[in-house]
């Protein structure tokens, strides 16, 4: 589907690609992830858990491939942003460079709620062949300690920026793209901020960097997907970078249509694009629940195609279609 949208014509990318984890890579598949068989600790790592040093190197084959593309489409001084993990952050940021973009900066969205991934030892002493008081020396001995897996507390968000055409103002001027809104506000109306927190945490913190968490309404009824991001971090993102209501802003990972949420509550278009029909399902269903932005439509219509793994979206641009599978 990237390949057929014309080079230069896309202002912001913004997505949340597969973090080649453990089952969460370019072969996600949603029944094998939400498997409540493959959330047992031990017999099977939850999706995400388990260390592979191969995931880097594939993650970054993948991605640069994929931001070859993001690059191809996006007008010049365009921006993409694209969440990541801690852990191959590196792999991601090095992929959006090789492929020719400018790395301007890495947001972090900090939050307090999340699952402690590391284990205790306990069980694997248990599979020793040893008598059972030792087992127990061990397990004492080694008490508190465990896999290096801390609490992870925070999400980065790579901001990559495809070079102007000439200077800042030549290309604002030509293209519409390549600046930052200071006028959009964070926290207590504070400059805007590249840390961004969804969960009250301290009076600084809060005053300085928080927005909304994402509530049960917003993510929808029958949302079952495992990331959900928060729709304010997105329309931060959006207001941020997109200056003109022609803007159009893609997804290639669109998963349960947040980035297009934001866009069509803020007027723009959209671009959706993902290969699972139970996501598309459910962004459909939350579109249908979203109020236009205050511009006339200029949402871009989700059609579901048979296409290889399932299905990607057709664009529809004020009614005339401007591409299709």
């Amino acid at each position: 589907m990237l390949k057929e949208i014309e080079p230069d014509s896309i202002d912001l990318t913004l997505t949340d690609p597969p973090y080649f984890l453990d089952k969460l890579d370019n072969n996600w598949q949603y029944e094998k992830v939400n498997n409540g068989k493959n959330q047992k600790v031990i017999k099977s790592l939850p999706a995400g858990m388990k260390f592979d040093r191969n995931q880097g190197v594939e993650f970054y084959k993948w991605y640069l491939e994929i931001s070859k593309e993001i690059f191809r489409v996006l007008k010049p001084g365009g921006f993409f942003f694209s969440f990541s993990s801690p852990r191959l952050y590196h792999r991601l940021a090095s992929a959006m460079d090789d492929a020719g973009f400018e790395i301007r900066d890495c947001f972090l969205w900090l939050y307090t709620q999340n699952q402690v991934k590391a284990m205790s030892l306990d069980h694997f002493i248990n599979k020793l062949d040893i008598k059972k008081e030792e087992k127990d020396k061990l397990k004492e001995k080694y008490n508190g300690w465990k896999t290096p897996q801390i609490k992870s507390c925070f999400e980065p968000i790579a901001m990559g920026q495809k070079p102007t055409d000439g200077t800042f103002l030549k290309n604002m001027i030509k293209n519409n793209v390549g600046l930052v809104n200071t006028e959009v506000r964070v926290g207590d109306n504070m400059f805007p901020s590249n840390i961004l927190a969804i969960d009250s945490i301290n009076e600084i913190i809060d005053k300085y960097f928080l927005i909304s968490k994402p509530s049960k309404n917003e993510k929808g009824e029958t949302n079952g997907h495992k990331t959900v991001k928060p729709l304010e971090i997105c329309e931060y993102i959006i207001k941020l970078t997109a200056f003109y209501r022609e803007a159009v802003v893609l997804d290639p990972f669109i998963g349960s249509g947040t980035t297009a949420v934001a866009a069509k509550k803020l007027g723009l278009n959209y671009i959706g694009i993902d290969i699972n029909s139970e996501y598309v399902k459910t962004s459909e269903e939350r579109l249908a629940e979203v109020k236009k932005g205050k511009d006339k439509n200029r949402a871009i219509k989700f059609l579901n195609e048979k296409m290889g793994q399932n299905n990607m979206f057709d664009f529809v641009h004020n009614g005339k279609k401007a591409f299709s599978v």
